[in-house]
């Protein structure tokens, strides 16, 4: 199934971390908090100026991106988990350093 979202939503897939601390304790699923980091799969068009303009979204698929823990919607498509949540949502790309 393909799924596009419309005007300035974006769906991201969470990326799991790793689940052990620096000093080699397994963190069990129970404790475990929902990742705020994930991988842009797909975005809308942009949204509308009040002209009437599209402005074009500043995130593209295959961003790493940084985003609230309550932020964005829960789907499920083909039995994998995506977030779809607004642009504003998203606090910011994550770049490797150079």
């Amino acid at each position: 199934m393909k799924f596009r979202p419309l005007h300035d939503r974006v769906m991201v897939k969470r990326i799991e971390l790793e689940g052990k601390t620096a000093g080699g304790i397994i963190i069990p699923d129970t404790v475990k908090e929902k990742p705020m980091e994930g991988e842009v799969v797909a975005v809308g068009s942009g949204a509308r100026n009040e002209q009437g303009t599209i402005v074009a979204l500043d995130v593209k698929s295959g961003d790493r991106v940084l985003f609230g823990k309550w932020s964005g919607t829960e789907i499920k498509i083909d039995g994998q988990d995506y977030l779809v949540m607004k642009e504003s949502d998203i606090m910011g790309i994550i770049e490797k350093a150079a």
